[in-house]
């Protein structure tokens, strides 16, 4: 199972996450695209860092909401998310042909992801853009309990998908991700970590915040490194799965 981690959200003079220690890792780099995070030269550093690492590069766009970091819902037609998603993939992948390479999949951030999981015509409107910038580029998705009903209404555009399942974050019985407002929505001590990590890699699902058994079969698996703890939990997730394949 691949790792894959939300990267390259500084701005300016304000630095956010650990992206040095993190990218050596990971498999998988989701970069911000400068709507919620970013800016040129942040982006460019970013794909550098992950090309010497030999990293897998992916594009992160969100809403245009740089003060709310992409965690505040806006309401759009199917033609301005069509044209926001565009205009951030079109930015990276520019940034990343100038430098000998190209974005791999894409992954909605924050508020944008959370939204097209629980409405379908703005999931399809998200899949339409994709196939409209390019056919064979993967959709990242998060796993849900509706994961069949959602891969083929992406499928259904042309565009290939990706499940991804959290380490760090607990579920909901419907196979969502439990509104970080709850208590307990995200796991901090980082044997609950990676043994939700083992859970993802080796059963293929994870028990529900209240104890329910959740099928949930995952591509790739995303992790966070932007504290020392955090960090520490993806050295130990690093570990594990490699010590499983072997």
């Amino acid at each position: 199972m691949k790792l894959n981690c939300d990267i390259g959200e500084s701005y300016g003079a304000w630095t956010m996450g650990q992206d040095e220690a993190v990218m050596p890792l990971i498999d998988m780099a989701n970069v911000a695209c400068g709507f919620h995070a970013a800016d040129p030269v942040v982006m460019r550093n970013t794909v550098a860092l992950a090309l010497a690492h030999d990293v897998e590069i992916g594009a992160h766009p969100s809403y245009h909401d740089l003060v709310g970091f992409g965690r505040r819902s806006i309401s759009h037609t199917a033609e301005e998310i069509h044209a926001l998603l565009l205009y951030q993939l079109g930015a990276l992948d520019g940034i990343c042909r100038a430098e000998g390479t190209e974005i791999r999949y894409v992954k909605p951030h924050g508020a944008l992801n959370n939204d097209m999981m629980r409405d379908d015509e703005l999931l399809l409107s998200v899949a339409r853009a994709v196939a409209s910038y390019r056919r064979d580029l993967p959709l990242m998705i998060p796993v849900t309990c509706r994961h069949t009903e959602q891969r083929t209404l992406i499928e259904s555009c042309g565009v290939p998908v990706l499940l991804e399942a959290f380490a760090d974050r607990a579920y909901t019985d419907e196979g969502l991700l439990l509104p970080r407002s709850e208590t307990g929505a995200v796991h901090t001590d980082p044997e609950t970590i990676v043994a939700q990590a083992r859970s993802f890699a080796d059963k293929r699902g994870v028990t529900s915040h209240s104890g329910q058994w959740l099928e949930l079969p995952a591509d790739s698996l995303c992790v966070h490194g932007d504290n020392e703890a955090a960090l520490q939990a993806v050295k130990a997730i690093r570990e594990a799965l490699t010590t499983r394949r072997q």
